[in-house]
């Protein structure tokens, strides 16, 4: 039992550590230069490793450094702040 312990930690452990995929539908971005202001604005945050927007989607996805996360309420404030509508956020 105790064994099966320490894998149950481990495991768990490992799930915790692993980076995180934020996604957000975005309504107000139409050229490259929305993307750029977005994706500069996202990648100021200590915990961003990685941003990608797709403009034809409306979305943009951001990955984050193993075991940190970025709240929600500082995602809505780096959208509004360049200028777009944060319509929703689903992490993966």
């Amino acid at each position: 039992m105790r064994t099966l312990g320490m894998i149950i930690a481990l495991c768990l452990a490992n799930a915790a550590a692993q980076a995180s995929t934020i996604e957000m539908k975005v309504f107000g971005m139409v050229c490259g230069f929305c993307a750029q202001g977005i994706e500069s604005n996202l990648r100021k945050h200590p915990a961003v490793t990685g941003v990608v927007v797709n403009l034809d989607k409306q979305l943009v996805v951001v990955t984050t450094k193993d075991g940190q996360d970025v709240p929600d309420a500082e995602l809505s404030k780096a959208i509004v702040d360049a200028g777009y509508d944060l319509k929703s956020v689903t992490r993966r």
